[in-house]
């Protein structure tokens, strides 16, 4: 009898973790927040509950390379912000024949009173090359609030006072925002898209919930000027290769708090093929791994993929089959929700037959990760040290 239950002991962690997410996802996002050990609630409640105060003025470094899905309306919604205060936006390009110069020279036509500024600087300042493009940059920032957004992002016109309305706390050093993809280019696109509402963000909410924020997510971060000089400025990055994790981390250690914000801002993807795909999810795993080295070890207890490999290949089929089923009952309801009521990306229901399929792929290359160190990155090979740090592999 021991043996029949067996494969239902198996998924257990799974579906706890699953249903765990969804209660710590609805309490933050329908506006209750979590209950960190050692956080106060309002170092992480939304910008509803805070009193904005006066509006600051920030400066949006935007490291660019190449042209994105859409890069010209991503770069217009941050042109198009409803908000009292001076913005001012520097792209940061590295060669003099980037295609992406065009575009910004087209929004600096179309937004004549806007402070937009490009510079391009090809100088190379360590391995992380995103970092070296926003140390050229660095000198030309007017305010003491500091954005760093990807290219591919799209933000609505209300985001910057919501991420600035939390530094109403002074002891909120950074404010980072979660992400979606809403629009997918077929199957491909749509698997690694998933991979936000069925891991990514389910996984940060747990994180917040039970240990409170302690690294930042690198699709949009605020921060103060004075958090990052304390930890030794953009220098202090640029030798890493999850610069994001790093900047979130050294400004939490330095004793400041670190704010998840509500509104999410949209990642664009563009068409890809899953070759692609698989190799920045390998990137991703190896990242997260030297990262958070224990909790990335910890969280294959978790993942659903490995949990119905290991069910088939131990358990009696009948038995095996009935507790992949109630597995995947109670996942594909918690995504679900995820989808339509949290993240509102409206993936599900119409790409929900690819969850076991994305499960499957968390899991091997959370495999993958623990058998090599190098990544693919932006057509460079590196090699991920135990520390973090990036090494340049020369061909």
């Amino acid at each position: 009898m021991f043996r029949n239950f067996l494969p239902f002991l198996v998924v257990l962690p799974a579906t706890i973790y699953s249903l765990l997410s969804l209660w710590c996802g609805w309490r933050f996002f329908k506006g209750q927040g979590p209950r960190a050990k050692g956080q106060k609630i309002s170092a992480v409640t939304g910008p509803r509950t805070l009193d904005p105060g006066p509006c600051c003025g920030v400066t949006i470094l935007k490291p660019v390379k190449g042209i994105d899905e859409g890069s010209f309306d991503n770069f217009a919604s941050f042109c198009c912000q409803q908000y009292d205060g001076p913005v001012q936006i520097l792209f940061a390009v590295a060669a003099e024949d980037d295609p992406v110069i065009p575009v910004i020279r087209q929004l600096q036509d179309d937004f004549p009173d806007r402070d937009i500024r490009l510079n391009i600087d090809p100088a190379i300042h360590g391995p992380n090359l995103k970092i070296s493009n926003l140390m050229n940059i660095f000198p030309l920032a007017r305010y003491d609030l500091l954005l760093i957004c990807d290219s591919d992002i799209r933000v609505e016109p209300t985001f910057l006072a919501s991420v600035t309305a939390h530094f109403s706390n002074p002891r909120t050093g950074l404010v980072t925002s979660p992400y979606r993809t809403c629009q997918v280019h077929g199957t491909a696109t749509a698997l690694e898209a998933l991979g936000f509402t069925a891991e990514m963000v389910p996984n940060v909410v747990v994180a917040l919930q039970l240990e409170g924020l302690s690294f930042a997510l690198g699709a949009a971060m605020t921060f103060r000027r004075q958090a990052l000089e304390e930890i030794g400025g953009l220098g202090s990055l640029v030798d890493y290769l999850a610069d994001d994790y790093q900047l979130g981390n050294k400004i939490h250690r330095a004793g400041w708090e670190l704010v998840l914000d509500r509104q999410f801002v949209e990642s664009m993807v563009h068409a890809e093929n899953i070759r692609g795909i698989l190799s920045r999810q390998l990137r991703w795993a190896r990242t997260m791994r030297v990262s958070r080295p224990g909790g990335y070890l910890a969280s294959g207890v978790t993942l659903p993929g490995l949990a119905v490999l290991i069910v088939l290949a131990a358990g009696p089929l009948p038995w095996s089959l009935a507790a992949i089923l109630l597995l995947y009952v109670v996942r594909s309801a918690v995504v679900t929700l995820f989808s339509r009521s949290l993240l509102k990306d409206r993936l599900l229901p119409k790409w929900g037959w690819l969850l076991p399929l994305r499960d499957l792929l968390a899991s091997a290359t959370w495999l993958c990760a623990f058998l090599g160190n190098s990544v693919q990155w932006r057509g460079q090979r590196f090699r991920v040290l135990d520390n973090g740090k990036l090494e340049i592999i020369k061909k």
